[in-house]
């Protein structure tokens, strides 16, 4: 159930991609995120913190996707909040008496201080990666886009209505272009999704062993 609350803005997202268009699936995922804090505040009053970065990510980001109406800007979005992460766990490794991982969990877990700089850095790194992955999955919708802006001579492109501005092989392209552009979406709800949770639970079992390692020794001494 927690799960669905943490990714609430993001199945909303997805949702309404696939009924609306992306614009649409931007504004929604503001306001249930807005949702979600009041929701957290209003019934506990405290919110969570990731709930909170969450909501300002959204509304920065989202509120330049909703104004510059630009496809590119909002593929684009994932990778720079990513390696923004990167960069903030990475620079906690070196700046402060602890790593930014350390500071997060250790209220919950025990571990030896090395264990938390070697986490910190693998978050670091997968930050970064997810970022570059992301612009990978991106990249096959920018060179369609591009192509069919080179053959039309248009600047900006309605590829949720193919088939009311282009005819023939530019209806194609324009339609291989938007399906491109849906895989990317689906990349982002489920495979970051994925990724993600994939990293947390061998992060789990790498914990858990330090943990009773910690035990015993503490045990030992």
């Amino acid at each position: 159930m927690k799960f669905l609350a943490d990714f609430f803005p993001v199945i909303l997202f997805f949702v309404a991609y696939k009924v609306y268009d992306i614009y649409v699936a931007t504004a929604v995922a503001i306001v249930s995120s807005m949702v979600q804090v009041g929701y957290g505040w209003l019934r506990k009053r405290h919110v969570e913190k990731m709930h909170l970065i969450t909501f300002g990510i959204l509304v920065l980001f989202g509120g330049l996707t909703i104004l510059l109406q630009d496809r590119t800007f909002i593929m684009w979005k994932p990778s720079v909040i990513n390696w923004l992460f990167g960069a903030v766990f990475l620079a906690s490794q070196f700046i402060g008496k602890k790593p930014l991982v350390q500071r997060m969990m250790e209220s919950s877990i025990s571990v030896p201080d090395p264990i938390w700089k070697r986490l910190n850095l693998t978050w670091s790194l997968f930050f970064i990666l997810l970022g570059f992955l992301n612009l990978y999955v991106a990249n096959d919708f920018f060179v369609a886009e591009h192509q069919l802006m080179q053959l039309t001579g248009l600047q900006q492109i309605d590829f949720d209505n193919c088939s009311q501005h282009f005819k023939g092989s530019e209806l194609e392209m324009c339609d291989a272009a938007h399906s491109l552009e849906e895989s990317w979406v689906n990349f982002k709800l489920f495979g970051m999704m994925g990724l993600t949770l994939g990293f947390i639970v061998l992060q789990a079992f790498y914990l858990a062993r330090h943990i009773r390692d910690n035990e015993l020794e503490t045990e030992g001494g």
